[in-house]
């Protein structure tokens, strides 16, 4: 989806918030962190953590994997 498409999607998926169970399978992070109260994080097929948008930022593994932090 372009940018446009993308903000049509999260407005409508914040109107849903709160009054469906949504699932949501998403790369962009930035939009993840907008939605979610729970996000699971895999990587290779493997769950890495799971937890709110706050302890997932914060996690080491999750940061080095998807918010291109080195190690350190």
């Amino acid at each position: 989806m372009g940018a446009r498409e993308s903000e049509r999607v999260v407005a409508l998926l914040t109107q849903l918030k709160g009054r469906f169970t949504v699932l949501l399978v998403e790369h962009d992070m930035d939009t993840v962190f907008r939605l979610a109260d729970r996000i699971t994080v895999m990587v290779n097929g493997r769950v890495i953590a799971t937890d709110t948008p706050a302890a997932i930022r914060a996690n080491p593994e999750v940061r080095r994997a998807y918010l291109g932090e080195s190690a350190g």
